[in-house]
């Protein structure tokens, strides 16, 4: 995301804050659509997903005056969608803590229909291998490859420093690597 754009957050967050309650449903609907896509591949059940995406926008909503300028509007509305996924997944008790490496290839779009089902066959098999890695690998490469997150808003959004983020980012993509050989 742009340093503008982030600008925008941050101002309608302020609004927000102050009660515009307008504000706060534009910045819902810029960040929904991201924000579900990062917890339905988590948790990996679309209906869940939608409820823990509501939850987070909730939990947001009523926080929004506890939130500082000084932390960018996204990156804080991710930690909220991260511990809600966790907290989760820990009840499911699917969560297991695995060191975490490297390599997400994005499938690219194709003209013909060769190309075209040959992606689509791509980005099934990495579906399938982004599900089978551990949750905490899985939302780290979600973090960085998906959603674009720098290491600085990783290690924000995840309580970490930037060099437990560039070490775990490499050990999701070899467990992904290694996921996709199978």
């Amino acid at each position: 995301m742009s340093a503008e754009a982030d600008l925008e957050d941050e101002q309608y967050a302020v609004r927000a804050g102050a009660g515009d309650d307008h504000a706060y449903s534009w910045l819902v609907a810029r960040h929904q659509g991201a924000v579900y896509r990062y917890l339905v591949r988590m948790i990996r059940v679309p209906e869940i997903a939608r409820d823990l995406t509501q939850d987070t926008f909730l939990r947001a909503y009523q926080a929004i005056r506890a939130w500082r300028p000084e932390a960018k509007f996204r990156t804080w509305l991710f930690r909220i969608a991260h511990n809600l996924a966790l907290d989760h997944l820990r009840r499911a008790g699917r969560v297991r803590m695995e060191p975490l490496e490297s390599g997400l290839e994005v499938p690219d779009p194709a003209p013909g229909p060769e190309r075209r089902l040959e992606t689509a066959q791509r980005a099934h098999r990495l579906e399938r291998a982004l599900a089978a890695v551990a949750p905490a690998h899985r939302e780290i490469l979600l973090l960085r490859e998906i959603e674009g997150m720098s290491y600085e808003d990783i290690a924000r959004t995840l309580d970490l420093n930037p060099g437990t983020v560039r070490s775990r980012i490499a050990r999701a993509r070899a467990a992904l690597r290694a996921a996709l050989k199978d």
